[in-house]
């Protein structure tokens, strides 16, 4: 359980994303339940494109249960322009939810989404695989930030 005072703190981002680098395929690690990914199973990934009006294009895919591609194209926009790291992400607009990048390794091979209430979390990765020791290491360092890793899902990549 996330001491009190650790969940009522503010949410604090990363200081800086280089978005053309943070830009490309990841791969879904973990998350926290929810209500949008419910029917995917495994191989699910995330890719962003940088587009020429600013904005970053998003193609969520995976695939479920019965083997299906699935799929949600969407878009995101930076709402704070001085460290990157705090976007908007919208597949069905007008409705835009919070994408706060958290943690990021500096060479950009895993990333840690999480948005400021809290309900929600992502662990990233640039390989399909992590080893249990950076997993945990990535785990580790929620608690300090209001989360609860013991609420996580792993995301089964089979390649």
């Amino acid at each position: 359980m996330v001491p009190f005072a650790l969940s009522q703190s503010p949410l604090q981002s990363v200081p800086g994303v280089e978005l053309a680098r943070y830009a490309g395929c990841w791969y879904e690690i973990a998350r926290y339940p929810n209500r949008f990914e419910r029917k995917c199973e495994r191989n699910v990934t995330a890719t962003y494109t940088l587009r020429s009006d600013g904005t970053i294009r998003v193609v969520n895919a995976c695939l479920t249960r019965a083997g299906k591609q699935k799929q949600a194209k969407g878009w995101a926009k930076v709402v704070d322009p001085e460290t990157g790291s705090k976007l908007k992400v919208t597949f069905f607009w007008p409705f835009f939810g919070k994408y706060w990048i958290i943690d990021l390794c500096p060479n950009y091979e895993h990333a840690v989404v999480g948005e400021p209430s809290r309900r929600y979390l992502w662990i990233l990765s640039r390989s399909a695989k992590m080893n249990d020791e950076l997993y945990a290491e990535i785990t580790g360092r929620l608690a300090t930030k209001g989360y609860d890793a013991a609420k996580l899902v792993r995301v089964r990549q089979t390649g």
